[in-house]
């Protein structure tokens, strides 16, 4: 991932700290994997490794938060490297709260399991966002591993697929709830968890987002999409 330095130990401390961003991700992907199975077959058999999950990629964000001011200070990065160790914090962030993400969609998902409505709701669209969702973060873990401009500014652009997806599910579950006030309970529920996965392609395109600045040096947050294509080109 990065070029050599004079100091080998650096380069061990990169690639180290970065190794556990990448451990970090691999929880959180199968969090989310075992949620979407949840939501899929209505099963709270994976709630319980979902939430014990959480507790282990909470650690991971405190380790690698460590590890990264361990480095900072000894090792006095400048230019790329800095770049890198500053992306790497708030990506650690970005997973962490897709982590959180997951786990309220299995709270929700044992919510409507346990109300006993779960097969009358209109689950469809929510299986195609959440796997277009899963499929973005594994992308962006894949293309920080590679730095792949290329690859982050697709997964900036598929983000929006994932919001349209949310807003025509929103408008089917209140066509719903007009039509049989008795779904509210479980229609407020889908909607928590249509959001959740709303989040996590949200947090799929800022991890894009840092690897431009880390390739580039330039920060794309809250840039147009022309501006960003312009940067990288």
């Amino acid at each position: 991932m990065t070029e050599k330095h004079l100091s080998s130990q650096f380069d061990s401390d990169l690639n180290s700290v970065s190794s556990k961003l990448m451990e970090m991700g691999g929880l959180v992907e199968t969090q989310i994997k075992r949620v979407i199975n949840s939501l899929t077959h209505f099963s709270i058999s994976d709630i319980d490794e979902v939430i014990a999950t959480e507790a282990r990629v909470d650690q991971m964000e405190v380790e690698i938060d460590r590890a990264l001011t361990t480095v900072v200070a000894r090792r006095q990065p400048a230019a790329r490297d800095l770049r890198l160790l500053l992306a790497i914090s708030k990506i650690t962030t970005n997973l962490e709260r897709t982590g959180d993400e997951a786990h309220k969609i299995g709270k929700r998902v044992k919510s409507i399991v346990e109300s006993g409505q779960a097969r009358q709701m209109p689950i469809g669209d929510l299986r195609i966002a959440s796997d277009l969702a899963a499929n973005l973060i594994h992308r962006a873990l894949d293309a920080f591993a590679r730095l792949d401009v290329t690859a982050a500014i697709a997964i900036y652009k598929e983000d929006d697929q994932i919001d349209r997806e949310f807003k025509g599910f929103v408008r089917k579950l209140v066509t719903y709830m007009m039509e049989d006030p008795r779904t509210i309970s479980s229609s407020l529920d889908l909607l928590f968890i249509a959001k959740a996965i709303e989040r996590i392609g949200d947090h799929a395109k800022n991890i894009s987002e840092f690897i431009i600045y880390i390739v580039h040096g330039t920060d794309v947050r809250h840039s147009k999409l022309k501006g960003i294509e312009a940067i990288v080109q």
